[in-house]
């Protein structure tokens, strides 16, 4: 009896397209050849004359940066996932048999992004592509910040002193390299009060739950209409969010509404909106010692229902993306987040492609 034939591997892929492949509706989505040539200038390739073994090619390295961001792969994962996938193969233009990029050459490709600036040019090259495809920032924008947990650090009274005092990590472990080299010097501590408003039997509030949180804060902001991430800035967790809110808030938007929580409303923050006419829809804050109008607390839930639409990006973040800050440092956790807000960007594009085409 002859043995049954294996199905040869365009068979494989054809059945991953027939099925649905989800990275096949990436790639007609986006125009990541758009990128190239702000990649190119971000590493500054040489044009090979002093030899050596030729890099690989930059889209393909980006591509695999937001497939490590979609899946919260570390570098020694994400360099498996490659070798182990034909769909993954296939989106990154790769076949089987082909050399393809270690943890060091990803790690290496990110932080030379990074150190050069290339990963906030391409997001910005991004808009710029949506807004040729005609997703122009309406509709006002909707600004908000979350918390991303980093790996917690375990250090003296002593040392976290010298943290906060600004000491870098070789300072205060000159005698232990590989410990300093493990040592987050930018993320803080913070306190997350959330949850739901319970009462007591004589109406009183209980006291909210306080849950310590180490890491950083990533602040963004959308556009109304679309729900694309169009700015935004990453600092530690400790940081307040009113702070941020010039970063975020951009004049670009067809509208000049601007909705944000309660922790964004300062005299200062009304006086930069409305130097540069902008109308703030930032919540009011509850007077101190009174109890809230009624006007104001309808007027608060009527923002609310507006700016809970940007609760829905940090949840795709967390939920489908796990985001989880792995590396060490203020720069690589930026790098990190902005990858990540690329990869919704992506994904919230495919949705509003599928949304048109189905009519």
């Amino acid at each position: 009896m002859e043995p049954k034939s294996l199905f040869s591997l365009g068979e494989h892929l054809e059945a991953l397209s027939k099925d649905g492949d989800p990275l096949e509706v990436l790639q007609q989505a986006v125009d990541f050849e758009y990128f190239r040539a702000w990649l190119v200038e971000g590493l500054g390739y040489g044009d090979g004359i002093k030899g050596g073994r030729p890099p690989f090619d930059p889209v393909m390295m980006f591509k695999a940066l937001i497939l490590q961001a979609q899946h919260n792969l570390s570098d020694a994962r994400m360099e498996f996932m490659i070798r182990d996938r034909l769909s993954w193969l296939r989106f990154l233009g790769l076949s089987l048999g082909d050399r393809t990029p270690d943890e060091n050459t990803i790690r290496h490709f990110r932080n030379r992004l990074t150190e050069t600036g290339t990963l906030k040019r391409v997001m910005k090259a991004f808009d710029w592509q949506l807004q040729k495809k005609g997703y122009i920032p309406m509709s006002g924008q909707i600004v908000d910040a979350s918390l991303v947990p980093a790996p917690k650090q375990r250090n003296t009274e002593g040392e976290r002193e010298a943290i906060k005092s600004g000491k870098s990590a070789k300072e205060i472990w000159p005698n232990e390299p590989n410990k300093a080299a493990q040592k987050d010097i930018d993320a803080r501590w913070t306190l997350k009060i959330g949850g739901k408003v319970r009462y007591r039997e004589d109406g009183t509030p209980l006291p909210m739950i306080a849950l310590p949180v180490f890491g950083y804060k990533s602040h963004i902001s959308i556009d109304r209409r679309f729900g694309f991430i169009r700015e935004m800035a990453v600092t530690s967790a400790s940081a307040a969010d009113g702070r941020l809110l010039r970063q975020v808030v951009s004049t670009g938007n067809t509208c000049s509404e601007v909705w944000a929580d309660s922790a964004y409303r300062s005299k200062q923050n009304e006086k930069w909106l409305s130097d540069r006419m902008l109308t703030s829809r930032i919540h009011r804050r509850k007077p101190m010692g009174k109890a809230m109008s009624r006007a104001t607390a309808r007027a608060n839930a009527a923002k609310s229902s507006i700016r809970a639409h940007i609760e829905h990006v940090f949840a795709h973040q967390k939920n489908r993306f796990g985001l989880f800050i792995r590396t060490i440092g203020l720069a690589r956790a930026e790098a990190k987040l902005t990858l990540c807000n690329l990869a919704y960007n992506f994904n919230r594009l495919i949705f509003h492609e599928r949304r048109e085409c189905m009519g």
